[in-house]
């Protein structure tokens, strides 16, 4: 989700957490894993062909758009991007 992020050309913190991310210790759900696979297969199989539906994915997808508030999960704390 940070390299999709940096694709769109918002910066985030290796610690920044939000949206679909697990948070700290939690497991991966199904549906996670479902979304993280398919973003995967799109940025990998042909990332320049299929820049457009990445882009897509990032605009639709609220679980992958990154907020004006992320959690800082060193600090634990919500902070402002």
């Amino acid at each position: 989700m940070r390299d999709l992020a940096a694709l769109n050309k918002v910066e985030t913190l290796p610690w920044d957490v939000w949206g679909a991310m697990p948070g700290p210790d939690a497991p991966l759900r199904d549906d996670q894993l479902a979304l993280f696979d398919r973003l995967l297969a799109a940025l990998t199989q042909k990332p320049d062909a299929s820049f457009a539906e990445v882009r897509g994915l990032y605009e639709d997808d609220g679980r992958l758009r990154v907020p004006g508030t992320v959690f800082n999960s060193l600090l634990q704390r919500q902070e402002a991007i």
